[in-house]
């Protein structure tokens, strides 16, 4: 079973050799077997990589993430055909009512939320913890009211002083987005490599998005990015480690305890079965200490 995170940091080039990626650099090669790799990251624009380990990572539905020069992800590689099913599942996708779509939003959008009270909570912000458990127990149908809107408004002022906005051009900013988009390539290969469009989403519908449903799904999992920000000594040098370190780390999932990585596979499987029968059993979402 796939489980390793492979980051590489410097000028190398990258090959593939009898079912092992091939690290060579100067005088030094490395190999890692690719059936353990779930994720390459290539964090430098000096990195040459072959066609081939391309094609290989791309059937073993490898993550293979790049990034700029300033070392944020910048774009990631989607295999055409990620699953033997894909057409029938495409069609099962155009299919989900309105209704359904609605329903797992207001679902996601209120888990999103406690999630966020309860990094307030632990930050000692109890009065702003408060308003957003109200505002989570006002969460309608598809909501309508924008319950995520102002609680978004309460939340970020109060962890990260008024005056905040995740707009700005700011080192903390930095650092949510990169761990953000970390989450977000993880669900991304797993709503493809179970035959779905990550273009349709339920609720986001941007034009020029191509992961709006991954947008969706990620919303209940990024207030654990939020509390990695503001709990560790986070600076520019340590910052994308601890942030991809995030994969490995401990949760609850179905009265289990996994790793997030494992757990996004089973969330983003179950959701997608929600949407398909409407069996709201399936709706569950991974649940982390803060």
């Amino acid at each position: 079973m796939a489980f390793r995170t492979v980051i590489i940091n410097d000028r190398c080039k990258l090959e593939y050799s009898l079912n092992y990626l091939i690290c060579r650099k100067l005088n030094e090669e490395k190999k890692v077997l690719l059936d353990e790799v779930k994720i390459l990251m290539i964090n430098s624009t000096q990195v040459s990589i072959s066609t081939y380990l391309i094609t290989k990572c791309i059937e073993k539905k490898i993550k293979i993430i790049f990034t700029d020069e300033a070392h944020n992800p910048s774009g990631e590689i989607v295999g055409y055909y990620n699953n033997y099913y894909s057409y029938r599942k495409i069609k099962e996708q155009l299919s989900i009512s309105s209704e359904t779509k609605d329903f797992l939003w207001k679902e996601i959008v209120k888990e999103k939320i406690i999630n966020q009270a309860n990094v307030l909570k632990k930050q000692n912000h109890l009065k702003e913890y408060q308003m957003l458990i109200d505002y989570s127990n006002d969460v309608q149908l598809g909501d309508v009211s924008n319950r995520e809107g102002h609680s978004a408004k309460v939340y970020f002022n109060a962890l990260f002083e008024k005056g905040f906005s995740r707009r700005n051009d700011d080192f903390i900013n930095v650092v949510l987005n990169y761990g953000y988009s970390i989450i977000l390539a993880t669900i991304n290969r797993e709503i493809k490599s179970l035959g779905y469009l990550t273009e349709l989403g339920i609720h986001h519908i941007g034009e020029s998005n191509q992961f709006n449903l991954s947008c969706d799904l990620i919303e209940p999992i990024r207030p654990l990015v939020d509390n990695t920000a503001i709990n560790f000594e986070i600076n520019e040098t340590n910052y994308k480690n601890i942030m991809i370190e995030l994969l490995s780390k401990e949760v609850f999932y179905n009265n289990q305890t996994i790793k997030l990585d494992n757990a996004i596979h089973l969330y983003v499987e179950d959701l997608l079965i929600f949407l398909k029968t409407g069996n709201v059993d399936k709706i569950k979402f991974i649940k982390y200490e803060f």
